[in-house]
C-alpha cells in the first residue's frame, strides 16, 4: 500500500496541482502528516499509535523548521504511509548537509538550538539527503509505526 498526502486537493494521487505550493510552515506539515497517517489507521481497521505518531509529528516538524532555518525555506514536502512506517521528504534551497551542532561553545557556555538533527536521527529508521538537480537537497526520513 503506497499513499501520498499534501496539504492542497489532488488531482490524480500523487500529483500536485500545477503552481500549488507545498506546505511552507511546521504546522500544515503536521496536518498533512496527520492526515495521512489517521487515513492509513481507517483504511486498515489498525488503532493509531499515539506515541508512533508523536515521533512522526516531530521529526516532521524538525525536518521542515530546519529547512526554514538553515535550508533558505522549503521548497517540497511529501509524506507517504506505506507497510510499517511513514517516509517523510522536506527539500529546501541549500546544498549545506545537516550537522551536528555541540551543545556549548569554545568557553563552555550553553548555546541555544541544535537539538534537531539529532531528534531526526534517533526517531528515524533511514536517512538519506539528496543532491536536487536543480540545487538544494531533500531530505527523508522513515519513521516506524507500530
Amino acid at each position: 500500500m503506497y499513499e501520498e498526502y499534501t496539504t492542497q486537493p489532488l488531482d490524480r494521487p500523487g500529483e500536485r496541482r500545477a503552481g500549488s505550493p507545498p506546505p511552507c510552515r511546521p504546522a500544515e506539515v503536521r496536518e498533512a502528516v496527520t492526515r495521512a497517517v489517521s487515513e492509513r489507521c481507517r483504511a486498515t481497521h489498525t488503532p493509531c499509535d499515539a506515541e508512533a505518531l508523536a515521533d512522526v509529528l516531530l521529526v516532521a516538524s524538525e525536518l521542515t523548521t530546519n529547512a526554514m532555518l538553515h535550508g533558505g525555506g522549503i521548497t517540497d514536502f511529501q509524506v507517504d504511509v506505506s507497510g510499517p512506517g511513514v517516509r517523510l521528504s522536506v527539500s529546501d534551497r541549500s546544498d549545506e548537509l545537516p550537522v551536528v551542532v555541540e551543545p556549548a561553545d569554545r568557553q563552555g557556555r550553553r548555546r541555544p538550538g541544535g537539538h534537531g538533527w539529532p531528534i531526526v536521527c534517533r526517531l528515524s529508521r533511514d536517512i538519506r539527503v539528496s543532491d536536487l538537480p536543480a540545487g538544494g537537497k531533500c531530505i527523508t526520513a522513515v519513521v516506524p509505526l507500530p
